[in-house]
């Protein structure tokens, strides 16, 4: 889907551990382990060094693994962070945290399947675990079933009316059924509780493929204010400007996700778009090559290249 996993599943492990261990007060090691603000390898490190020192049993061993496993799958390390899970799983079949994240493993192998099973069982086990039906809803829209996604993320916003990125997920895929008010209002919600640039720019995109264009450039507007560093934003509004016949600013924005991320074929294309329409024919033939030195199919760089005789 167009929201990355990683944005959804944000830790089982918090609410999990609270409900699976009462032991003891941890240290150091530990509140990295769970802390929801660790990077992957922090988390990692951090309960390896719990699981190592057999600083903790029971619950919070099981909820060190979890958490480990959580640590691998953001890593890729897709059968390390299995065996935690399954290995937390043996500690306390009773614990929901696990099974949610084994889920997402799967989903990261495209065994959509058996991602489902998993999600299924940590929401029989726990039942408020608002992630797993999203992330349940993320599997199935990847086989295919739309409807049955959109009933799970609605199952999750039931549980938790400010969890945004089940409105985001909602929104993509009433985005992809053609149901644009739908979308909007979902991705409008979505930025109500988490206005961060990919609400714009998934906005935005809504905006544009519904022909609003105005209100598209506003929203890439806003992804440019909050990341101005990420070219996402730029490429998005400068795309907007040519549709809108400002060559000049699709020139300055193209230039300005060229700094960000020259690796972008279609940036270079697009820039020598404007950059033709303005009379910079040697500087639209340099863009055009470019783009086909990182994209040698590209029949769009191709054929301005055959009408400017540059080819």
């Amino acid at each position: 889907m167009r929201v990355p996993l990683n944005l959804m599943a944000l830790l089982a492990v918090l609410a999990a551990i609270a409900s699976a261990a009462v032991a003891a007060e941890g240290g150091p090691a530990w509140d990295v382990c769970v802390a929801p603000t660790s990077t992957p390898d922090e988390r990692v490190k951090a309960c390896s060094t719990v699981i190592d020192t057999k600083s903790e049993t029971g619950g919070r061993l099981a909820g060190a693994y979890c958490a480990r496993g959580h640590g691998f799958t953001e890593k890729r390390e897709l059968d390390a962070a299995l065996s935690d899970l399954d290995e937390a799983i043996k500690l306390d079949p009773t614990y929901a945290c696990p099974f949610n994240n084994r889920g997402r493993v799967y989903s990261f192998k495209r065994d959509y399947d058996r991602a489902i099973a998993e999600y299924d069982q940590a929401i029989k086990l726990d039942p408020s675990l608002t992630m797993a039906y999203s992330n349940r809803g993320e599997s199935r829209y990847s086989k295919g079933d739309l409807d049955g996604a959109i009933a799970d993320f609605n199952a999750a916003i039931k549980r938790d009316p400010t969890y945004a990125m089940a409105y985001a997920n909602r929104g993509y895929v009433y985005a992809r059924k053609h149901d644009t008010a739908h979308a909007l209002a979902d991705y409008t919600m979505r930025i109500k509780l988490a206005p961060d640039l990919l609400a714009y720019i998934d906005r935005g995109n809504v905006y544009r493929d519904s022909e609003q264009l105005d209100r598209a450039a506003a929203d890439y507007g806003e992804a440019i204010r909050i990341a101005p560093t990420d070219a996402r934003g730029w490429r998005n509004r400068g795309m907007i400007r040519l549709y809108l016949g400002d060559n000049k600013g699709g020139l300055a924005d193209y230039d300005k996700a060229l700094q960000y991320d020259p690796a972008d074929v279609f940036s270079w294309n697009n820039r020598g778009q404007a950059k033709m329409r303005l009379g910079d024919f040697k500087g639209a033939i340099a863009d055009f090559r470019k783009a086909l030195e990182l994209n040698p199919g590209l029949q769009t760089a191709q054929e301005a290249l055959w009408k400017l005789g540059a080819l």
